[in-house]
């Protein structure tokens, strides 16, 4: 089968596409022909070894030293069932699925994954395509809204990255929680941002929101570039500083603000799990969610979806086909 291959860390010339072996089944797995995938910042990040600081070391050790462990990338896909384990109870051949794979691989035309993860029938009203866009973003806005920040309905949020694959989602998760949504992003995509639900926009390009005299229960950083000293004005009583994007430092932060103070910095990492995808597939088949790309790319062509990732200025989801 074809895939996107990378044997060493580097910038988006490194990845190629090479034919290697096929995966084949095993204990209670599933075997998913790949319609669709999407390249997400932690692709473009371990490609580019781009690790927050402090946990580079540790980051080596899990993804390779000198080399990367595992050479292909990707965690979403949508596609088609190909092949079961005779243990699978929960699909058949032919069911068309979506899901987003904690161990990647999902840059090639097959893959598997134990039925048991985060995998589910894809929702009949959206494409392979958009179905592709949604999982990485919107688990983790899911993960970081509700259980990390434990929104509630009526709180203040503002969030920082409004238009990127994080931000898209946690707008319209914010408003389905009930949340008062302010959007912070750049010029071009403020209407983007108001059709998605967001109640206010503000234009980091013009307009630095700690100096509007603005405060907010829950402040979402999706793209790391909020300090807490910075925004720590900015947050009411009882406030949360969410940071998508944390290094070592930030994480001492959470330890301490933990211990002393009334406002407090949450950083974690969103491990994707089947009941939240379901609850995101409710969503989606209800419409309160809908899917947004950016950008589509071939796969032959993944290098430039990399690029693309990498200038940070992505809206919603870069996503590679495969049909």
């Amino acid at each position: 089968m074809k895939a996107a291959v990378f044997t060493k860390y580097g910038s988006p010339e490194v990845l190629q596409i090479k034919e290697v072996n096929k995966p084949t089944i095993k204990g209670n797995q599933v075997l998913v022909r790949i319609y669709a995938t999407a390249v997400s910042s932690g692709d473009a990040r371990i490609r580019g070894f781009n690790i927050p600081f402090g946990f580079r070391t540790i980051s080596r050790l899990i993804f390779g030293i000198t080399k990367p462990r595992k050479q292909v990338l990707g965690v979403v896909f949508s596609g088609v069932v190909e092949a079961i384990d005779e243990k699978v109870t929960q699909f058949k051949v032919g069911d068309e699925v979506f899901g987003a794979n904690n161990n990647f691989g999902a840059h090639a035309e097959y893959i598997t994954i134990p039925e048991s993860e985060a995998i589910v029938i894809k929702p009949s009203n959206i494409s392979h395509n958009e179905a592709s866009a949604m999982p990485f973003g919107a688990l983790t806005s899911l993960k970081f809204l509700r259980d990390f920040g434990g929104i509630k309905p009526k709180e203040k949020i503002l969030i920082n990255g409004a238009s990127g694959a994080l931000g898209v989602y946690a707008v319209q998760l914010a408003k389905h929680f009930g949340a008062e949504v302010t959007g912070v992003c750049s010029t071009k995509n403020l209407e983007l941002v108001r059709s998605l639900g967001a109640d206010h926009v503000i234009d980091y390009t013009i307009t630095d929101f700690t100096s509007n005299n603005e405060t907010y229960d829950i402040i979402y950083d999706t793209v790391g570039k909020i300090s807490f000293s910075h925004c720590k004005g900015s947050l009411n009583k009882n406030g949360r500083l969410l940071l998508a994007v944390a290094g070592i430092s930030q994480y001492f932060q959470m330890l301490s603000t933990a211990l002393i103070g009334d406002k407090k910095v949450v950083a974690g990492v969103a491990i994707f799990n089947k009941k939240d995808l379901n609850t995101i597939k409710t969503l989606l088949e209800t419409g309160v969610i809908k899917p947004l790309i950016g950008k589509s790319f071939l796969l032959k062509n993944i290098a430039e979806a990399h690029t693309y990732v990498d200038s940070e200025r992505k809206v919603g989801s870069a996503v590679v086909t495969l049909e």
